[in-house]
């Protein structure tokens, strides 16, 4: 999956950073994901973060797919943008 970030009110990348290294440590931590920053590493109001999760369970993965979803829209910091999910 992954997913576009809006930032609203940073005033450089180091605020940027600051919010975006917090936000997957915490969705490392809750959901045993692998994920990362993998584009607009450069644009203060702008990211994009790629997510991978295995298992055996389609709808399992589903299921975790769409409370990080809902994890990441109840965060105030920024606002989730376009979201693109495959699975297989």
């Amino acid at each position: 999956m992954t997913t576009q970030l809006y930032l609203h009110g940073i005033i450089s990348l180091k605020d940027k950073r600051k919010i975006v290294k917090s936000l997957i440590e915490r969705l490392k931590s809750r959901f045993n994901i692998s994920i990362s920053e993998v584009d607009h590493n450069d644009i203060k109001t702008s990211a994009v973060l790629a997510i991978a999760l295995v298992s055996n369970d389609t709808r399992f993965v589903n299921q975790q797919l769409d409370k990080i979803i809902d994890f990441m829209r109840r965060d105030t910091r920024f606002t989730l943008g376009p979201v693109e999910r495959e699975t297989f």
